[in-house]
This record gives C-alpha cells, sequence and structure tokens, in this order.
C-alpha cells in the first residue's frame, strides 16, 4: 500500500513540473503527433478536440517550435531563452521543437486543457 501511495505521488509531482528537454546541434525533437514510441512528450488531453502546450525555455539558448497542422499546414514560433509561450494543439497536430544552434537548448513542457493556466502566445517567425 505504501509502495502505491508514493508511486502516485511521484506522478502527481513529476506530471505538475511538466517534461524536461535538452536538444542540441540542429536537431529536431517530435514532441507530439506522431503517434506511440515515435512521440518525446505525452500529452494526457490527445484524444480531445484540442489542447495546449505550454512551453518553458529554461536554459539560456533560444530555439525554434514547429507545428503541422496539415500537410502543408506550418507554423513557426522562436522561443527565447526563459520565455514561457503557449500553443494550442489541434488533434492529430504534430509539435516539433527545433534546436537553431550547436549549444544545448533545455525546454519544459506541460500539456493541459484549461485556459486560466496559460500565459500569452509567442510572436511568429517570418
Amino acid at each position: 500500500m505504501k509502495k502505491v501511495i508514493l508511486i502516485s505521488f511521484l506522478l502527481i509531482v513529476a506530471h505538475s513540473h511538466g517534461q524536461t528537454f535538452e536538444i542540441t546541434d540542429g536537431q529536431s525533437m517530435c514532441m507530439i503527433g506522431k503517434g506511440k514510441g515515435q512521440d518525446a512528450t505525452i500529452n494526457p488531453y490527445a484524444d480531445k478536440d484540442y489542447s495546449y502546450a505550454l512551453i518553458e525555455n529554461i536554459g539560456s539558448v533560444d530555439f525554434g517550435i514547429r507545428i503541422e497542422l496539415n500537410e502543408g499546414d506550418l507554423k513557426q514560433f522562436l522561443v527565447k531563452s526563459n520565455d514561457k509561450v503557449v500553443i494550442k494543439l489541434y488533434r492529430n497536430s504534430i509539435l516539433y521543437i527545433d534546436a537553431l544552434t550547436s549549444e544545448t537548448a533545455e525546454a519544459r513542457i506541460y500539456y493541459t486543457i484549461k485556459e486560466d493556466e496559460l500565459p500569452p502566445k509567442p510572436p511568429k517567425i517570418n
């Protein structure tokens, strides 16, 4: 019983702090949308019509975000150091994080459906 309580507590704490990643050397990482075994994160709201990804740059290096909504429909954003951004993800969207330099970029990602937990939207990259 104690193990079940401890495991439950650890899962709640891990979920509340988000999922953290490092990318470097111009890498791109699929966060969500390609399917089981190919996604780097778990979006507990992936079966909903939409959810929000709260992405925080916890490092000192800027990185990019790409969202594929449909084939050919691509949106890109820049996330500067210490910024927090929100991306609205529709069902079947694909979310990528892109390293822009050879330096290590660090990101933390939370998923939610609660609009009152959202910071401002990021500026678009032209």
